[in-house]
């Protein structure tokens, strides 16, 4: 008594996550590093990419990581809506550098916030990309500047270069933290609403995590 209830809807191997951001900050430039392990000029997503990884060593072994690149072109981010919805985390890929867009960054992460389809605690790793470039600033700089009404996602930000790799070592072990941290808060909240363990506890607490967490599936 008085443990963490184990159950075995928290010990699926596969997690989802979807990669946001606005134009050019260097989603796809990230994936493909992280797949590929190089630098490969990319063209604008249009739409999305689904790129699948399974992890071999770090605190994530044996994890696999589902990773949605979803296009960033203002005409194309009414469609984040629809991954969000059943998402484990989300990535929020950020140009370091082009500070003319921070205030549109602010108001795009704001506006994520607000919907309905992200769930409640599903946590938020922002990449603040291009760090190798003299105009970046800092990953510090970032987060005073961004991280703001998060209260109710754990938040992280994490500075990286997509074109050396720089940063990206631990991105999926740190993503797995995240995820895990995350799915702690929603037992807490739970149990503080509810802390008859019981059979019906159970299937109420079935039913909360999925309301707050959402599935295991992405539209394809």
């Amino acid at each position: 008594m008085g443990g963490k209830l184990s159950i075995p809807l928290f010990e699926s191997s596969t997690h989802q996550v979807v990669m946001l951001g606005l134009d050019n900050a260097g989603k796809s430039t990230i994936i493909y590093r992280l797949k590929l392990n190089q630098f490969v000029q990319p063209t604008p997503t249009i739409g999305f990419n689904c790129e699948k990884f399974r992890l071999t060593s770090g605190s994530a072994r044996g994890q696999g990581f589902s990773l949605w690149d979803v296009g960033g072109q203002e005409k194309l981010r009414p469609l984040w809506r629809s991954y969000i919805r059943h998402t484990d985390a989300v990535l929020f890929v950020i140009d370091s550098t082009d500070v003319e867009r921070f205030e549109e960054v602010r108001l795009e992460i704001q506006n994520l916030l607000r919907l309905a389809e992200l769930p409640k605690h599903v946590p938020i790793l922002l990449l603040a990309n291009k760090q190798d470039l003299p105009l970046a600033k800092t990953k510090d700089e970032i987060e005073q500047s961004m991280c703001s009404g998060f209260e109710s996602h754990l938040t992280t930000v994490l500075g990286c270069c997509a074109v050396t790799g720089e940063g990206l070592d631990d991105i999926f072990s740190i993503l797995y933290s995240l995820i895990l941290d995350s799915r702690d808060e929603v037992q807490e909240d739970y149990f503080n609403w509810d802390p008859a363990i019981t059979v019906s506890g159970y299937l109420s607490f079935t039913c909360y995590f999925e309301s707050n967490l959402g599935g295991r599936l992405l539209p394809g």
